[in-house]
């Protein structure tokens, strides 16, 4: 196998993992008359036992319980309760008609991951991106001032997330081993909802067959872009990689405007414009940076 092999192994991963992160409200909405609860908890326990089945298959499991212990079970814990919280927004937002603010939310968490890197882990900051993260931060102040959106999804999304990746750099366990305990964590508050919405009358599975099979294919959906980026992140630049992030909200800002019929504000145009322009200089300095020989 040459060099170029594995680097567009993993060009074609980490498309196939953005697209698909890109075009999931067209998944959402298909679960339109679920409630959002409930549609998390789907999310997680069938995801769980996906992910079961391949820790089984790669016989994983002994070695991912010797990781999951003392600091990184606790730092776990933390990133566990940041993804559901931003799987919930999620969902509610393209529930609600609000893909259009959860796509600026990830168009600002490049930029909100470059802040916390500066910010607590010391990490320090080229010019450009400093003048990037600024940019990007003035059309998040104009958005909120306007009261032009709900600008609380956006944010809510980004520094979820934000923080999400934070505590998972730290934590010493690989992506597979991180998922598979999040998942894990989360099993007995997700199976308890839908318990709950059984008990009352309200739960959405076993209704209709079409609806289920919808239901069951969400661990598959949530669980298959994270695990081809985690190889596309193994077999090519990671600042190429972090170039392709961009394609998930430019799909989703896409889909909220073409196909969802939200409506699009001057207040808007001016927000995602300064987010774009910052996100295209983020984008630029990356690459300069990587291209720029490190002296000796």
């Amino acid at each position: 196998m040459t060099t170029a092999q594995p680097a567009r192994t993993g060009l074609l991963l980490g498309i196939g993992a953005y697209v698909s992160w890109g075009i999931l409200p067209l998944y959402l909405k298909l679960l339109k008359g679920v409630p959002a609860l409930q549609v998390l908890a789907h999310r997680i326990l069938w995801s769980l036992i996906l992910l079961a089945a391949i820790v089984l298959v790669l016989k994983r499991g002994k070695a991912i319980m010797a990781a999951a212990r003392g600091r990184t079970l606790l730092l776990l814990c933390a990133s566990a309760a940041l993804i559901a919280v931003n799987w919930m927004v999620y969902i509610w937002s393209v529930q609600n008609n609000h893909v259009l603010e959860a796509s600026l939310g990830y168009f600002i968490n490049p930029l909100i991951n470059v802040a916390l890197g500066v910010a607590l882990l010391g990490e320090r900051i080229r010019k450009g991106q400093a003048i990037a993260v600024g940019i990007a931060a003035l059309g998040v102040a104009i958005l909120a001032i306007s009261g032009g959106g709900a600008i609380w999804i956006s944010l809510a999304l980004a520094l979820s997330f934000g923080f999400y990746g934070l505590v998972r750099k730290i934590a010493a366990i690989d992506a597979l081993g991180g998922l598979t305990v999040e998942t894990l964590l989360l099993a007995a508050p997700a199976l308890a909802v839908l318990l709950q919405a059984s008990g009352n009358g309200t739960a959405a599975f076993g209704v209709d067959r079409h609806l289920d099979m919808l239901l069951i294919l969400a661990g598959a959906v949530t669980a298959a872009p994270l695990l081809m980026f985690a190889a596309a992140a193994r077999r090519m630049r990671y600042s190429t990689l972090g170039l392709l992030q961009y394609l998930a909200p430019t799909l989703q800002f896409a889909q909220a405007v073409l196909l969802f019929g939200e409506p699009l504000k001057p207040v808007h145009i001016v927000t995602f414009a300064l987010i774009w322009a910052g996100c295209a200089l983020y984008a630029f300095d990356s690459v300069r940076a990587s291209r720029t020989p490190v002296a000796a």
